[in-house]
């Protein structure tokens, strides 16, 4: 069975049920098109996404929780509300201080797709 995506104009609850058990982790694309994909993660504390890299420049939103993301030679911790924004084929690496919820954009259409 396909994954059912957004379309254009629905309303999607990215934030999810309030005391939502954020300590499995988990990736589901909310929305796909040829050119964007919208991503929502949650990352139990101590989960890591070592090093890698996307094609397409992203933008990663914390919408709770706090991460470490290791980009650009350094480590920053990215908390409710903040988000960085990611040149395409920047290496990366996460790891989840806390249990957190994530909103991954992907800019398809430089990611060769």
């Amino acid at each position: 069975m396909a994954l059912h995506h957004a379309t254009s104009g629905q309303i999607i609850d990215v934030q999810g049920a309030s005391g939502e058990d954020l300590t499995q982790f988990s990736a589901i694309a909310l929305a796909k098109t040829d050119e964007l994909e919208l991503i929502r993660m949650c990352m139990p504390k101590g989960k890591t996404m070592p090093e890698h890299h996307v094609l397409g420049e992203i933008t990663l939103l914390c919408l709770q929780g706090q991460v470490a993301l290791d980009a650009h030679g350094s480590v920053q911790l990215l908390g409710p509300g903040q988000m960085v924004y990611l040149n395409g084929g920047q290496a990366h690496a996460l790891e989840a201080r806390e249990d957190s919820l994530l909103l991954l954009t992907i800019l398809m259409a430089k990611a060769g797709r």
